[in-house]
């Protein structure tokens, strides 16, 4: 048994705790727009990719089409299980998933070996969740924007995703803040590992905002953050990574369901 990480380009991951397959914020097929329309923000992928089945668990940071992009999920099951914000929760279940549990802010779920526990994440405007997925095999945080819950505590994890630059918008300022908490990030949780995310896989942007989008940092910037120790991964879309583990984790105790969050469906 191990820990693997499989980046799928954008936000998108397969996580595997073993033999537990963990798909998180899949874009994996057709186009990403944002409204009003394709001239105000497009996403083309490179390829389309099949979905990673099977899937035991679907999570998901935030309701955004981005994170929660409708024609990737219609190639999954509607019995799989969904664990995500209360955004996301909402868009699977209009999209006919049928065993949803929402999770607020400090709330926890439990699926099988795996302790899920929701963070603050990005405000967009609302704000969205990260996640510290605890499981015997391995202990990983996750945050697509950039941002940490402060209400977190110093603990040591196997591996951190996240993006290392910043994003922004004129007036409207930064809304990915990779390179920003990337320190904050390491002080923390002492990875042994970070993975880049939400920036990779080769996608085509054009539209009215994306012209107008600024960007600060750089992957060398990042590995140059990063004490001795802790290994930096240019995430490549389609790469299956092997993750070290720390320590045995104590995940699993408390597993058998929900701690805290709303079940639905």
């Amino acid at each position: 048994m191990a820990l693997h990480a499989t980046y799928l380009g954008a936000n998108g991951w397969l996580l595997e705790f073993g033999a537990l397959r963990v798909l998180v914020d899949p874009w994996l097929t057709g186009p990403l727009e944002f409204p009003p329309g394709a001239w105000f923000f497009r996403g083309e992928l490179p390829q389309d990719r099949p979905a990673p089945l099977p899937v035991d668990l679907l999570v998901l940071t935030q309701g955004l089409p981005d994170h929660c992009h409708p024609a990737s999920l219609a190639l999954l099951p509607s019995t799989t299980p969904v664990v995500g914000s209360p955004a996301a929760v909402a868009r699977a279940r209009a999209l006919g998933f049928s065993e949803l549990t929402a999770l607020a802010h400090g709330e926890r779920h439990c699926h099988e070996q795996l302790q899920l526990t929701a963070s603050a994440g990005a405000p967009v405007p609302q704000v969205e969740n990260g996640y510290l997925f605890d499981h015997p095999e391995g202990r990983i945080y996750l945050e697509p924007h950039g941002f940490l819950d402060a209400a977190l505590p110093e603990q040591p994890l196997d591996a951190v995703i996240t993006p290392v630059v910043d994003l922004g918008l004129p007036v409207v300022g930064a809304f990915v803040k990779g390179q920003q908490v990337l320190p904050q990030l390491v002080q923390r949780f002492k990875p042994l590992a970070v993975l880049v995310s939400t920036t990779g896989g080769e996608v085509r942007f054009e539209g009215a905002l994306n012209r107008l989008l600024w960007l600060k940092g750089s992957l060398e910037a990042a590995a140059a953050e990063l004490p001795e120790g802790c290994r930096l991964i240019d995430s490549k879309a389609g790469e299956r990574y092997r993750l070290e583990q720390r320590q045995p984790s104590t995940a699993g105790a408390s597993a058998g369901g929900t701690n805290a969050g709303t079940a639905a469906g």
